[in-house]
């Protein structure tokens, strides 16, 4: 009879052990799936995703400039970007905005406004719209999530300082309650990076531009006690956003205004030259920056008679479901 017990009390342990390891197994196949699903990014199948900004100058002259848009169209096909943020969107709507991008292989497009100097996104993946922010902004903001990212499009005053400051604080603020790590932060910021300054200090010829438009103007100022200001984007690296242009670039090689389209209109040859600096950029979490494998700021070629900005793009290696 004691045996029998013996017996009995083993096959029950061993049962007891047996069932143990199949509820492991399935909390671990549970688990693995609610990660993939909380984080789209990083899944199974490795593939390169490619952003770009491009501020488009006036929405070519509020759609009149029908050759340029066609070019800068085919030119962004030529990228084959999964991402497309805009500036300057001037004269657009949605439905306009869609028709460009799906020349560029994107079904997807939102716009933050139809007047004025709208944002936009396109993308070959649907789009969330998590906001369209206007209020304490100058052009405004669109944040939107796409490919499992977020993505918040900006556009700073072109004009003031401290307007721009302000922006950085209502802008950074949005980014901080965002709950998502993988997100770009991306557009004209319209200022200055410390990581540029060295080559500030050989640019006397745009200080001196700047400070005398300055003092021509009593309400809007854009340096800082006549010198460059660092301080907006200085705001954003505190975030921290990490410039993944500034790995990939070398300095002399960022400059992303003005483009050699403005020769004749607003500035001369030898201006341009003198005047070339960095106001655009591709801004991005650590998580992000940590899977960005390249970065280019296309100033030369074709994209000079574009727009009056270069446009911007950054490479990374995503891994997702096919």
């Amino acid at each position: 009879m004691l045996k029998n017990c013996n017996y009995f009390n083993i096959k029950l342990v061993f049962m007891e052990k047996k069932n143990n390891a199949v509820i492991l197994l399935v909390f671990l196949l549970c688990f693995e799936q609610l990660m993939c699903q909380n984080n789209k990014i990083h899944v199974a199948e490795s593939t390169t995703f490619k952003v770009l900004s491009y501020n488009i100058w006036n929405g070519f002259n509020w759609g009149k400039d029908k050759d340029r848009r066609a070019n800068l169209i085919s030119w962004i096909q030529s990228k084959k970007p999964d991402v497309v943020a805009l500036q300057e969107l001037c004269g657009y709507t949605e439905e306009k905005l869609l028709e460009d991008a799906k020349k560029w292989g994107h079904e997807y497009a939102v716009i933050l406004k139809k007047e004025g100097y709208p944002v936009g996104l396109t993308s070959s993946k649907p789009i969330i719209i998590k906001e369209k922010a206007r209020d304490n902004l100058w052009h405004g903001m669109l944040h939107c999530v796409t490919w499992g990212i977020d993505f918040f499009v900006v556009h700073l005053s072109p004009s003031d300082r401290d307007f721009r400051n302000k922006e950085a604080e209502v802008i950074i603020e949005k980014i901080r309650n965002s709950k998502n790590e993988n997100y770009i932060v991306l557009g004209d910021f319209n200022a200055h990076s410390p990581f540029d300054g060295v080559l500030d200090l050989k640019n006397e010829h745009l200080l001196d531009k700047n400070r005398k438009s300055d003092l021509k103007n009593e309400k809007y100022n854009n340096l800082l006690d006549g010198q460059f200001d660092y301080s907006v984007i200085s705001s954003f690296l505190s975030v921290p956003l990490i410039d993944v242009t500034r790995r990939y670039v070398e300095p002399e090689k960022r400059f992303t205004f003005p483009a050699k389209s403005l020769i004749g209109i607003w500035q001369t040859a030898e201006e341009v030259e003198k005047n070339k600096h960095r106001i655009d950029y591709i801004l991005t979490s650590r998580t992000m920056s940590s899977i960005c494998t390249n970065a280019f700021v296309f100033n030369n070629g074709a994209t000079s008679m574009l727009s009056d900005h270069y446009p911007v793009m950054s490479e990374f290696q995503l891994y997702i479901n096919k």
